[in-house]
């Protein structure tokens, strides 16, 4: 890594550490810049890379919580076990998966983070997030425990947008409070990174040159973040957000089409090694 890269890769997540305190979806702004120094070859390592990077700062988050998640131990365990089933699987086909299939599908990936966030208010509308619930059946159980393996699966292959798609099933199981909420989307996301960082570590595809660092900026930018989150306007950082996740996916789709994706690059230690 240059000067230059570093500055950059510690700018990026320190911003994604402060936007995922405020709106989410930091990864919209880590991951593209990752991918930018360890190339496009290298994008399962960039995405493995960083979901290391950001995960202790939802740790620190779900630790921040602590108080509101005592008082919804039910749905912890109703929750953990899809999410940790989902990660795993969702990693392992990142990390096991066809070569070259993860590249080509990063502009849909981020496209559809961004529209995630885009409708994420006619989500909360549709749900009725923060409205009165009742005790859901034990059909419509089922269905979010279906629903929220889903996320998961797509939280270990990827990741950016699972907040929105959990607070979407929490509402639907009758969690009423927004603190709560949060509380438990924050825990069920750590749980997601944390299983999917044990298949990257299993598998060996984690840059820890970047990732350091990255860990680092992002925790502080997700310490001030969280302090400034009351002063700032968090619907003005959702709609940067929506406006950069649009503007990379276009990007990514105009040089894919320019530069068709070749075959992928061997992953693991050797690829590791080729990107530092």
């Amino acid at each position: 890594m240059t000067v230059l890269e570093l500055t950059l890769l510690c700018i990026a997540s320190g911003a994604a550490g402060a936007i995922n305190s405020v709106a989410g979806g930091g990864t919209l702004l880590s991951f593209p810049v990752l991918l930018s120094i360890l190339g496009p070859e290298n994008a399962v390592i960039a995405n493995a890379t960083n979901s290391v990077a950001l995960c202790p700062g939802s740790a620190a988050g779900a630790w921040g919580y602590c108080k509101e998640l005592a008082e919804t131990p039910r749905w912890q365990y109703w929750l953990l076990l899809p999410s940790v089933i989902g990660g795993l699987t969702g990693a392992a086909l990142l990390a096991f998966g066809p070569k070259g299939v993860f590249e080509g599908l990063v502009p849909w990936l981020i496209l559809t983070a961004a529209m995630l966030f885009l409708l994420q208010p006619m989500l909360s509308r549709w749900i009725g997030i923060g409205k009165h619930h009742e005790v859901p059946s034990v059909g419509r159980l089922i269905w979010i425990l279906l629903f929220q393996f889903s996320v998961a699966l797509y939280g270990g292959y990827f990741g950016a947008g699972i907040g929105i798609l959990m607070l979407c099933a929490l509402a639907l199981i009758g969690v009423e409070d927004i603190h709560r909420m949060n509380a438990l989307k924050t825990l069920l996301a750590t749980v997601i990174n944390g299983v999917s960082i044990v298949v990257f570590m299993y598998q060996d595809i984690i840059s820890w040159p970047h990732a350091v660092p990255m860990i680092l900026a992002g925790i502080f930018g997700g310490y001030f973040g969280a302090r400034a989150a009351r002063a700032m306007n968090r619907e003005l950082v959702r709609r940067l957000v929506i406006v950069i996740g649009f503007a990379l996916a276009s990007f990514y789709f105009y040089d894919q089409w320019k530069n068709p994706p070749k075959s992928a690059a061997p992953q693991g230690q050797k690829a590791i090694q080729t990107a530092t």
